[in-house]
């Protein structure tokens, strides 16, 4: 078994938006920035961690994610199952058909039980405790939000258009 890029992804975003949820929604384009994620890779995770309840959207102006529920409330294993990572070592997906007509293989039970221990670590580790891993750390949390992409400025020119402004006006300039 291995964690492929979806969970371990979904697990660092999930602690970049706890490490910042005290200022409000974190756009997932700030998270993007700082992870080097993907932003479509994002939307599709965090839609599914929003269908799992794990965050919750806010949309307009200052918009973006924030946590579900509680940080101690979220354990790593809730955020692995809800991106749809599979959590499984044995060869036949726990159908018991590893070796076709013969039923389970010789090594079905020692895989299964490995499950178990997986789910049993991963489901003891809270989104909290990996956030005040980073914080012991001494990871910096900026204080102002990343830029949005809509700027503040105003525009200096007005863009002049030379175009007729009605089929009149078009019917005009073909006759001159």
């Amino acid at each position: 078994m291995r964690l492929t890029t979806k969970g371990r992804f979904a697990v660092t975003a999930m602690i970049d938006l706890a490490l910042r949820e005290h200022q409000g929604p974190v756009a997932l384009a700030a998270i993007s920035q700082r992870q080097q994620i993907s932003l479509s890779y994002l939307e599709q995770l965090f839609g599914k961690l929003r269908r799992h309840e794990l965050v919750e959207s806010t949309r307009g102006p200052g918009g973006g994610y924030s946590l579900g529920r509680k940080a101690e409330e979220i354990t790593v294993a809730d955020i692995i199952v809800a991106v749809d990572e599979p959590i499984d070592a044995t060869g036949c997906g726990g159908k018991e058909n590893c070796m076709s007509d013969q039923g389970r293989c010789m090594t079905h039970d020692l895989w299964a039980s490995l499950n178990a221990k997986m789910i049993e670590y991963l489901d003891s580790i809270t989104l909290k405790k990996l956030v005040e891993d980073q914080l012991a750390r001494g990871i910096s949390i900026e204080e102002q939000p990343v830029k949005r992409a809509i700027s503040s400025q105003p525009v200096v020119k007005p863009i002049k258009v030379n175009a007729p402004n009605s089929v009149f006006a078009l019917g005009n300039a073909f006759s001159k």
